[in-house]
């Protein structure tokens, strides 16, 4: 028992294995069209079928109509057979008459037979008939369904396309998520914020630089607006002789000595 039940299991995992590979594998498509193929095939070998049937059922009815034919034929050689006799009788031939008496009477014989043969025929003929008329019914409603599976099979092919372009929008929709910060896009922002941080950073020291250039030039004129008043005072001049003896520009002055250290109680000497 237990060999028997592991054996099932495994039996049933390589069913569901299969059945699994299987639906994986299963284009729409294809397996429509192969439906389509098959019911066509099974219309034909139909076809073939039915088409044996009735051509069973005219070599009946041949069979039949020429034993009616047959049975009329002996009739008409009895009746002229008859015909005969009588006219030897009445010329008082007796023996050409009993003569085709005797014809008449096979004539009979055979006419009997054929009729009997035409008779035992007509119920074989009624239900090969009906079975014809049977067969034609049922292929043409099998033609009916044939139509009707190929418009279903591109009413499901094109709904299966449209499915399949639908989930390809979406997929497309759901690789470019601007709102998402895992996204490509947002990726790529976060690059191009860290180089625009990058160049503002650059050009902030650039201007620092500047600055720091522009006062050091301050500096420098200032240092030699101070050196020409001084001069200006040892020449024997009032301070505002000094200010207006200021060069105007700090490129004209001669570049100063480095500036002496001064306390403020220098200046209470004074």
């Amino acid at each position: 028992m237990v060999k028997q039940s592991i054996f099932g299991r495994i039996g049933q995992l390589a069913r569901a294995n299969i059945n699994a590979l299987l639906d994986q594998a299963e284009d729409p498509q294809k397996m429509l069209d192969q439906m389509v193929r098959d019911y066509t095939n099974n219309i034909a070998e139909a076809e073939s079928a039915v088409a044996q049937t009735i051509g069973n059922l005219r070599m009946l009815q041949d069979d039949y109509n020429e034993d009616v034919k047959n049975a009329q034929d002996w009739g008409n050689k009895a009746l002229a057979a008859s015909r005969k006799a009588d006219e030897f009788r009445g010329s008082g031939n007796a023996a050409d008459a009993q003569k085709f008496d005797d014809l008449a009477k096979v004539a009979l014989q055979r006419q009997i037979s054929s009729e009997n043969e035409a008779k035992s025929a007509e119920p074989n003929i009624q239900s090969q008939e009906a079975v014809v008329e049977q067969l034609k019914t049922g292929l043409n409603q099998m033609k009916g369904k044939l139509t009707e599976l190929s418009s279903k099979r591109n009413e499901l092919v094109a709904r299966s396309k449209t499915a399949e372009a639908q989930t390809q929008v979406n997929d497309a929709l759901g690789s470019i998520n601007i709102m998402d910060p895992t996204s490509e896009v947002g990726r790529f922002e976060d690059k191009i914020r860290r180089e625009e941080a990058k160049v503002r950073g650059q050009q902030e020291l650039a201007s620092s630089s500047l600055d720091a250039q522009f006062n050091s030039l301050e500096d420098l004129g200032e240092q030699t607006e101070v050196e020409a008043r001084l001069a200006a005072l040892k020449a024997g001049g009032s301070p505002a002789a000094a200010i207006n003896a200021a060069p105007a520009t700090p490129a004209a002055a001669p570049a100063a000595a480095a500036t002496p250290v001064v306390n403020e109680d220098d200046f209470k000497s004074l």
